[in-house]
C-alpha cells in the first residue's frame, strides 16, 4: 500500500518474545506525542490474557492501551483489532474488534485467518486517516519461518503499511549478535530490505564497553544501531504478557522483615498487572508464587484473574494449594480473589454451555459463600465504584455471573460504561478474612490500597500519593526521557519523513 493521503507508519519488531517491543513502541508514542504529533499505536493481532476495556466498553490488549495512554489518547479497538486469549495449550478465545466471537483451536484459527486480514487492514487504514503517525508493534519473533505463511502481524503488515522496521534485540538474554544477524538471515529478501536498523535493549554495565559490538553489528549487516538502552529499575510500565512472571520460585516471606503479600501464579493467569500498584508500596513485599509452600509468613494471599477458571480451580486442588489456603485462612490469614480468583473462592462454578471446555460443574474452594454460572455474553465495562465510601475506578472483564448465598457485597458500583447505576459487586465474609470482586483496578486508587492494608493491620508502609492514569503518565515521561537519552531519535524521525515522502 502506498497512499500519501494516509499517515506514515513505523514498525517495531523483535528477535523474540519479551525483548522490549511493547515498551519501545510506548516510548515512541510518548516522544512523538510530546513533539505535537497525533500518534496512535497498532498491533494487528495480540496473543495475551492481559487485556483492558476501552471507553466504548470493548476489550483490547493491555499493551496497546498502555501505548495509547503514552500517546495521550483514548484506547480504541482499531489499535488491536484481533486479540487471542489463550484458554489451553492449543486454543484461544478470539476477540474481534473488542467483542468475543468464540473459542478456536490454533489450527482452526490459521485456516480462517485469511478472512481476518481485511479486518486488520481496515482498522489500520482508519487509524492512518485519523492520526499523523501510527506506531506498529510486531509479535514474538518476526523470523518464525514456519509461521510466515500465516503471519498478519509482522512483515506482511509492515509491507501493507509501507513501514520501515526497527528490529529490537535483548542483550540481557545473551547472544545479541546471533539474535540480530540470525533474524536477518531467516528473512526473505523483500522482508530484509524493510529493516532500517536496530535497537539493543536491556544492557547492563558500562555502555562504552559495547562500542566494538555496535561497530561489528553495523559492519556485518550494513544497518545502523539506533542506540543501546541500558537496564533500568526506576521505571515501571505494564508488561504485555505473563512471560515476565514465569517460573516463580519458593519465597521466604519474612526474609526482608517486610509485611508480605503472595499472588498465586495459576496456569491461565490474566490481568496480573492488577498488582503493580502494590509493588510500588515502599515497605511492602509482593511475590508471585507457583509451587505450593508454607504461607504462614504472608499477611495476605491473592488469587488473580484466570482465562480458564475451572481448569485453574482443579489445578489448585490437585497441587495441594486448596489445603494450604484453607489452613492459611483458619490461622487468620487474609485471602483476596479478583475476577476468576473470586469465582474460584466460591462454592461452585457451573459451566452448562461448555464455555471453558466440557459442560459441567466444579466445586470451588469454599472460601466465599457465592456461586458462579459461566455464560455469555461477556461483560466488559469501565466502572466507577466505592469500598466503604472510598471511590475508585476500574474495569470488569468476565464471562458469567456470581450470586451471593450469604456474606455481604464488597463494593457499591455507581457507573458502568458511562451509565449511572446502583449495583453491588463482590463478597466479603463476616470476619473480613476472605473477599472477592470482579473489579480489576481495585488497587489503582491509593486510598483503597490503604483500606485493604489497614484491614490486615499493616501500617508503617509508604503508599504513593498518585495512582491510576496519573501515576502511569509519570512513568511514561520517565520512559521517554530514558529513551531519548540513549536512542538517536533524529535518525528514527528521518525514517518517518522518508516513508511519508515516498
Amino acid at each position: 500500500m502506498n497512499d500519501t493521503t494516509k499517515a506514515p507508519c513505523i514498525a517495531v519488531f523483535g528477535t523474540g518474545s519479551d525483548v522490549g517491543k511493547s515498551v519501545i513502541a510506548a516510548a515512541l508514542c510518548r516522544i512523538f506525542a510530546d513533539q505535537g504529533r497525533r500518534v496512535a499505536p497498532y498491533k494487528a493481532q495480540n496473543m495475551s490474557n492481559n487485556s483492558g476495556v476501552t471507553p466504548e466498553g470493548l476489550e483490547m490488549g493491555r499493551a496497546q492501551i498502555v501505548q495509547a495512554e503514552a500517546a495521550g489518547i483514548a484506547p480504541h479497538v482499531d489499535m488491536n483489532p484481533i486479540l487471542l486469549k489463550p484458554t489451553s495449550d492449543v486454543g484461544s478465545q478470539v476477540v474481534l474488534l473488542g467483542e468475543a466471537i468464540g473459542n478456536q483451536t490454533a489450527m482452526d484459527y490459521h485456516q480462517k485467518k485469511a478472512r481476518l486480514v481485511a479486518t486488520a487492514n481496515a482498522a489500520l487504514d482508519r487509524l492512518r486517516e485519523a492520526y499523523d503517525l501510527v506506531v506498529l508493534e510486531g509479535a514474538g519473533s518476526c523470523a518464525e519461518v514456519n509461521l510466515m505463511d500465516h503471519d498478519i502481524v509482522n512483515f506482511p503488515m509492515a509491507a501493507y503499511a509501507d513501514a520501515p522496521v526497527i528490529l529490537v534485540g535483548d542483550i540481557h538474554r545473551g547472544g545479541i549478535f546471533a539474535q540480530l544477524v540470525g533474524t536477518l538471515a531467516c528473512l526473505p529478501e523483500s522482508f530484509r530490505q524493510r529493516v532500517a536498523g536496530f535497537i539493543i535493549n536491556r544492557f547492563r554495565g558500562d555502555l562504552r564497553l559495547f562500542a566494538d559490538g555496535v561497530r561489528w553489528i553495523e559492519k556485518k549487516t550494513g544497518l545502523p544501531v539506533f542506540g543501546v538502552l541500558p537496564w533500568y529499575e526506576h521505571i515501571r510500565i505494564d508488561p504485555e504478557d505473563s512471560v515476565v512472571i514465569e517460573r516463580p520460585r519458593t519465597v521466604h516471606a519474612k526474609a526482608d522483615g517486610k509485611p508480605a503479600v503472595a499472588v498465586i501464579r495459576i496456569p491461565h493467569i490474566s490481568n496480573f498487572t492488577d498488582f503493580d500498584p502494590l509493588m510500588a508500596v515502599t515497605g511492602l513485599s509482593v511475590h508471585f508464587i507457583e509451587t505450593p509452600q508454607d504461607l504462614s509468613g504472608f499477611r495476605a494471599v491473592i488469587l488473580p484473574g484466570s482465562k480458564n477458571t475451572r481448569y485453574d480451580l482443579e489445578w489448585l486442588k490437585t497441587t495441594g494449594w486448596q489445603t494450604r489456603l484453607a489452613a492459611f485462612k483458619d490461622s487468620g490469614g487474609h485471602i483476596c480473589g479478583i475476577c476468576g480468583g473470586y469465582q474460584m473462592m466460591g462454592m461452585t462454578v457451573h459451566d452448562p454451555g461448555g464455555l471453558e471446555g466440557a459442560p459441567g460443574s466444579t466445586d470451588g474452594l469454599g472460601l466465599l459463600p457465592v456461586e458462579t454460572i459461566l455464560q455469555a455474553p461477556k461483560t466488559t465495562t469501565l466502572s466507577r465504584f466505592a469500598w466503604d465510601g472510598i471511590a475508585g475506578t476500574g474495569y470488569e472483564i468476565h464471562m458469567g455471573q456470581t450470586r451471593l448465598k450469604a456474606g455481604t457485597p464488597l463494593l457499591t458500583v455507581h457507573e458502568r460504561n458511562g451509565e449511572a447505576i446502583t449495583d453491588s459487586d463482590g463478597c466479603m465474609t463476616p470476619d473480613g478474612l476472605a473477599l472477592g470482586t470482579y473489579m480489576h483496578g481495585l488497587f489503582d486508587t491509593p486510598a483503597l490500597i490503604g483500606r485493604w492494608l489497614a484491614a490486615m493491620g499493616i501500617d508503617g508502609v509508604d503508599i504513593p500519593a498518585t495512582g491510576g492514569l496519573a501515576a502511569k503518565m509519570e512513568q511514561y515521561a520517565l520512559l521517554a526521557e530514558h529513551f531519548t537519552r540513549h536512542i538517536d531519535m533524529e535518525r528514527i524521525t528521518e525514517l518517518i519523513q522518508m516513508s511519508k515522502a515516498q
